[in-house]
């Protein structure tokens, strides 16, 4: 009696274990599977002959950190080829050229006359020059009858150079008209210039009044304006008349 029990109850328990074995082995359909399954799933070997998508860990990788490949830069630059000699050489020539246009400008500068006239800045050495040719030209270009040897001393003292010539070329007349017409030559200056002052070097733009006076007979006075421009040179201290411009051709 126990035995056919025993095999009843084993044959009931064998049933109702075929019974619910499929419900517990496949899901119900549009239920999830089980965690065990999916991960089954997605770490199943490929199959033979084929090789994986991505290598273990490289999906990861390019999740966190590398950018896409589309802006990935090529792993191999295009070598640059730089000619050296070539660089230098042009770099030589460029300096060679810059170098004498410098000294070029710099020479220009220093033999322009307007960037070496110190007549507005040298004030004492100006208000000098300007009082010894005002003296000057008075001195030398003034004549008397009476006393012809006075307009020749002046001439020793304040002339030097071709202002000599042109100041016996300038008088001639006078001295010749003078013992008979009794002339006396006076000359005035009423306003001058410095243009230039460079060092014992001046030019001088003059304004002078002079009086022709005739003593004999019949006195008679007659007066001019002149504008003349003389150079100026110093030496031992004094400033004398280099040359005289009537600006006449």
């Amino acid at each position: 009696m126990s035995t056919t029990r025993h095999l009843v109850n084993r044959r009931r328990r064998l049933a109702t274990v075929a019974a619910t074995a499929p419900s517990e082995r496949t899901p119900a359909t549009g239920a999830p599977a089980p965690a065990e399954d999916r991960a089954a799933v997605t770490e199943a070997p490929a199959e033979p002959g084929t090789e994986p998508d991505h290598e273990p860990g490289t999906a990861e990788a390019g999740e966190a950190g590398e950018p896409p490949a589309s802006t990935r830069l090529p792993t191999r630059l295009p070598r640059l080829r730089f000619r050296l000699p070539a660089a230098l050489c042009a770099a030589t020539v460029l300096l060679g050229a810059f170098a004498a246009w410098a000294f070029t400008s710099a020479a220009s500068l220093r033999e322009d006359p307007t960037r070496q006239n110190t007549a507005l800045t040298d004030i004492s050495r100006t208000s000098e020059v300007k009082g010894q040719i005002t003296e000057a030209v008075g001195a030398v270009f003034s004549y008397t009858y009476a006393s012809p040897g006075k307009s020749d001393q002046a001439a020793r003292k304040y002339l030097t150079g071709k202002a000599v010539q042109q100041h016996q070329d300038m008088l001639a007349e006078v001295r010749a008209q003078a013992p008979k017409q009794k002339l006396v030559l006076t000359t005035t200056v009423t306003e001058s210039g410095v243009e230039l002052l460079d060092g014992d070097r001046a030019r001088l733009l003059v304004f002078a009044d002079q009086s022709n006076t005739r003593t004999g007979k019949e006195e008679e006075t007659t007066y001019a304006a002149a504008m003349f421009a003389v150079d100026a040179v110093r030496s031992e201290g004094t400033w004398r008349i280099a040359a005289i411009d009537t600006f006449t051709r």
